[in-house]
């Protein structure tokens, strides 16, 4: 029987305690864990599952609702390079923290010689693998180990205003990120067109694919203005100061979760 949104709310979200990280909300992290359990709606998600997913992230936004999904004969093996600072305190509040076999180690290698998972995830993750050629590794790795590929990502379409305020603070990121460190990150959402593409270049076939609107806040486009104003470069640093200040206001008044992506695949 498929567990209801409410009941997530009630059993893991009410676990987390609130976070004081202005000027996010200090139920930002519930908000976010609600929106990946919405996304993973459409995964076909059964108990005792053994997932694989793939950049779980230092606050496990969608490796607690996974958890919680595949139930307590299931398990989630989560993978990160490098970003795990919060993992085990959000994962064991969650109460899902015995289910989790977190990996620190690079998706383009994985150490599985076989199939040994029912489900491989990536959500909202597309964006933070740097360049194609990466994407392509990471998802043929995927597909080399799963049965089934799930992929999710926010899309670049905006259908009201408050989805235009995310988007516009949040495509600043990659420009700030460039100009700070020397490479892209957090790279601007992919259409679904091309996240089907980089699946068949990774030798995948997409058997399902749908969109959908969250229909929640969404604060993840923040990004401090003290980074922006680290740029050693001084015009590129007034720009996008100049960019950031005008993207801000408009995401402080409301910004809302851009329709997201989905694809279900095969080898």
């Amino acid at each position: 029987m498929p567990v209801s949104e409410e009941t997530f709310k009630r059993e893991v979200l009410s676990k987390i305690p609130p976070r004081n990280e202005p000027p996010l909300p200090p139920d930002w992290l519930h908000t976010e864990m609600l929106e990946r359990f919405r996304v993973l709606q459409f995964a076909s998600i059964k108990a005792g599952m053994n997932v694989l997913e793939i950049g779980c992230g230092a606050h496990a936004l969608t490796t607690v609702p996974l958890a919680y999904l595949v139930g307590d004969t299931g398990r989630v093996v989560a993978v990160d390079r490098s970003r795990w600072r919060f993992f085990e305190d959000v994962t064991s509040s969650a109460g899902v923290k015995h289910r989790i076999i977190p990996l620190k180690l690079d998706a383009r290698e994985l150490p599985f010689p076989f199939r040994a998972f029912d489900l491989a995830v990536l959500v909202h993750g597309v964006r933070s693998l740097k360049n194609e050629e990466t994407m392509v590794k990471v998802i043929s790795e995927m597909l080399r180990v799963s049965e089934r590929v799930f992929i999710a990502e926010s899309l670049p379409v905006a259908n009201n205003e408050r989805q235009r305020a995310h988007l516009e603070l949040y495509n600043l990121r990659e420009e700030i990120f460039e100009a700070l460190f020397g490479e892209k990150d957090d790279l601007h959402y992919p259409t679904l067109e091309k996240l089907i593409e980089l699946v068949e270049r990774a030798g995948g076939r997409v058997i399902k694919r749908g969109t959908f609107e969250p229909e929640l806040p969404h604060y993840l486009a923040y990004i401090p203005r003290e980074y922006v104003g680290r740029i050693e470069d001084e015009e590129k640093r007034a720009e996008l100061l100049g960019r950031w200040d005008e993207a801000y206001e408009k995401w402080k008044a409301g910004a809302e979760h851009p329709p997201v992506g989905w694809l279900i695949a095969k080898r």
